[in-house]
């Protein structure tokens, strides 16, 4: 996919690129570059499921820790913590 454009007579730089962002935008180049870009690998079923568990076995040992004490406050992401 390649997007051709041509200066006019009488035309201006500014006008040129603006056709040509224009173009661009219409061909749809700009959004298949962005999704190869982020493009992110799927996970397999295996690998799912192993996650799964590894976050549900950290919640219940968080838990255990809050309930005994040994666990300070949830920090807030990003936040002081004066507030």
């Amino acid at each position: 996919m390649a997007v051709e454009v041509k200066k006019q007579e009488r035309e201006t730089t500014q006008g040129l690129i603006r056709r040509f962002t224009k173009r661009i935008q219409k061909s749809g180049i700009l959004i298949e570059a962005r999704k190869k870009r982020f493009h992110s690998r799927v996970k397999s079923k295996d690998m799912k499921k192993r996650s799964a568990l590894r976050k549900e076995e950290s919640r219940i040992e968080r838990g255990k820790l809050e309930k005994m004490g040994l666990l300070k406050e949830k920090s807030r992401r990003g936040r002081p913590s004066w507030r």
